[in-house]
């Protein structure tokens, strides 16, 4: 460990490693496939920067966090490190140049999205790249029993083909016995290789508040816990009306949602981050990612679908280690709700059926043929016309996706495309004709090939600077020729698109299989009930009913969280009776023998009042005293 130790004093500043990170890096150093799993803020960066930085090659990041992106690449190249990123907003230009540093041996770092692995610039490129390892962030999410499940996971592990020799570190902070089974497999794990820690929070007070007027007690919350904060809301809506009631009362607050175009979203975050807005009102779409240490506070106003998103979210707190709360608001009402949630995520398969019909008479699909055709779709438009919940709507195309029959995609960022729509020699003419935009045409025909037959994508930044014009001017000259008839162009745009995965079928022979359905729908509802168990029950300690979720067997009681204050409180108010504390130092010494001052120490008792009852004892002869003072039961 001892060149892990020299790379993390060189460039972290840190003397030794800690928890399960040596382990981890021992183990991913010797070229193991390897699953990390160590709670959020564990340090799990480290796990995989450190040792790629022994290595030959470039570190290949997957994760869907765009900000953990971001954040990671500046922070990487603060420390003189050279990595790299590639996004949606990069320009074709920028993301050849990414990878072509990657080819050359100039990145070593290259952050990636998963749904970026599937793109063939990417999949051309990588066969040139010497890759030393592959980092799979949030791993949970290739689990169709995770939390968070992403289908787009799921072809994390082709690239396995091109990169047969290279080790894969998954990384994750949450995943059941299940789900970690789940990870290794569908990663192509050459063995299992589990290294984990304790997902233990000490630092955080884990506290479920029954309130029927939620509002109200979420002000309250936050006027007694000073310092920054997270609030979940369920909706879009929601949270704007939460974040009004804050700010009308003098509370520093903003709103956070999917909704939102990336520059507001960019904004908010930031203004947060810094400090400059105290709290955060959110769905479920914001903190994966986000490291920031110093929340103090996360509250629930709503409850989340599963104790794996209520734990990863509840632990954007304290990240600092320092004090921080987590507080759940429950209602009575809030058990129907979750139930309720239930059938819009599990529609009947009657209801699954007739939207995929209504969906192929749309697009005018016919019986037996449609089958790997894509086109675009506009789920909430679709929905809005005929009168159907969007989000119902959604899930039963998930469904439809796992059971092999259509595929959707939402916000898709397609890159432009262009075709001649007449011939080579034509172009002449044209040129001939409209001379200002000779330019152009032989820029874009040096450019790009095939374009008489297929389209092709292109960058209109890229054939500005080719061809000395602005961005506005390539857009305004491609135009002109579309509308002369010489091209089809069609602008980058965000888009939703449907894939029919096969030919259409007839709905009296669609076959929903028991994976893709029944056992989704049982584990959903063992994940509901699982929630509802969480805040019903006020005997077992928060932590450790969050701790045996996630399989620890020896889970200790936190002492901090409102089940452990109240057992406490309870002790104390018992131990405050004479004959309740009597039968307490009887129990205490039975255990073990102890004086005076520890028996009234271990039981925060009056000193006073055990030294009476043992009086009493040693006169009684029921009990002798040692010669250390000790008090031992006859």
């Amino acid at each position: 460990m001892e060149k892990y130790r020299k790379i993390l004093k060189q460039y972290w500043g840190h003397d030794d490693f800690r928890s399960i990170q040596p382990e981890i890096i021992a183990s991913i150093g010797q070229g193991k496939d390897t699953l990390g799993l160590m709670p959020t803020g564990g340090g799990k960066s480290i796990t995989f920067q450190v040792p790629a930085m022994t290595m030959e090659g470039v570190c290949l990041v997957v994760t869907p966090l765009v900000a953990l992106m971001k954040d990671q690449v500046s922070a990487l190249r603060q420390k003189g490190i050279f990595a790299q990123c590639v996004n949606s907003a990069m320009s074709r230009d920028e993301t050849l140049a990414v990878y072509d540093n990657c080819v050359f041996g100039a990145c070593k770092f290259l952050y990636i999205s998963p749904e970026r692995l599937q793109n063939e610039l990417f999949l051309n490129k990588l066969t040139a790249m010497s890759v030393c390892m592959i980092v799979v962030d949030e791993a949970h999410c290739i689990s169709q029993w995770g939390h968070d499940f992403r289908p787009s996971y799921l072809k994390i592990a082709d690239i396995r083909e091109t990169l047969p020799n290279t080790p894969i570190l998954a990384l994750t902070a949450t995943a059941t016995p299940q789900v970690v089974d789940d990870i290794m497999t569908r990663l192509r794990f050459a063995q299992p290789n589990v290294i984990r820690t304790s997902f233990a929070r000490p630092n955080i007070a884990y506290v479920v508040r029954l309130a029927e007027d939620k509002e109200e007690q979420m002000l309250k919350i936050l006027n007694r816990v000073q310092g920054s904060a997270i609030i979940y809301a369920r909706s879009r809506k929601k949270t704007r009306i939460y974040t009004e009631i804050l700010t009308s009362a003098g509370i520093s607050a903003n709103y956070f949602h999917a909704g939102l175009d990336t520059k507001e979203k960019d904004r908010r975050q930031d203004a947060w981050t810094r400090g400059e807005t105290r709290v955060i009102v959110c769905t479920n779409a914001f903190g994966m990612g986000i490291d920031k240490p110093d929340v103090r506070l996360v509250i629930h106003i709503d409850p989340p679908e599963s104790i794996e998103a209520y734990f990863q979210e509840a632990g954007r707190a304290g990240r600092d280690r320092q004090k921080a709360y987590a507080v759940f608001l429950w209602a009575k009402s809030d058990k129907a709700l979750l139930k309720r949630k239930l059938t819009t995520n599990f529609p009947p398969i009657e209801y699954i059926k007739q939207l995929y019909c209504q969906i192929c008479n749309t697009l005018t699909i016919g019986l037996d043929s449609g089958g790997g055709h894509t086109m675009e779709f506009n789920l909430e438009n679709f929905c809005r016309e005929r009168g159907l919940q969007t989000s119902q709507a959604y899930s039963a195309l998930a469904i439809l996706s796992l059971a092999g029959y259509m595929q959707y995609e939402p916000n898709i960022e397609m890159s432009s495309r262009v075709m001649f729509l007449v011939e080579r020699g034509r172009l002449f003419q044209i040129e001939e004709k409209f001379p200002h935009l000779d330019n152009l045409i032989k820029t874009l025909l040096r450019s790009y090939t095939g374009l008489f037959t297929e389209y092709a994508s292109i960058d209109e930044l890229y054939i500005a600077k080719k061809s000395g014009y602005t961005r506005q001017q390539v857009y305004e000259k491609l135009t002109e020729l579309r509308r002369l008839g010489v091209l089809d162009y069609n602008p980058q745009k965000k888009a939703s698109y449907l894939t029919l995965l096969q030919d259409r079928e007839h709905e009296n022979r669609m076959v929903f299989s028991k994976e893709a359905y029944d056992d989704r729908l049982q584990d959903a509802q063992r994940r509901t009930q699982s929630i509802i168990a969480y805040c019903t029950n006020d005997e077992t300690c928060r932590s450790r009913q969050l701790l045996e979720y996630f399989g620890e067997k020896n889970a200790k009681d936190c002492g901090a969280c409102d089940v452990c204050i109240a057992k406490r409180k309870a002790q104390r108010e018992m131990v405050a009776l004479p004959q309740a504390l009597q039968v307490f130092v009887r129990q205490t010494l039975a255990e073990k023998d102890a004086t005076i001052a520890q028996i009234a120490e271990e039981l925060k008792a009056s000193k006073t009042k055990v030294a009476e009852i043992i009086h009493e004892m040693l006169s009684d002869g029921v009990a002798e005293m040692t010669d250390d003072d000790k008090i031992h039961l006859v």
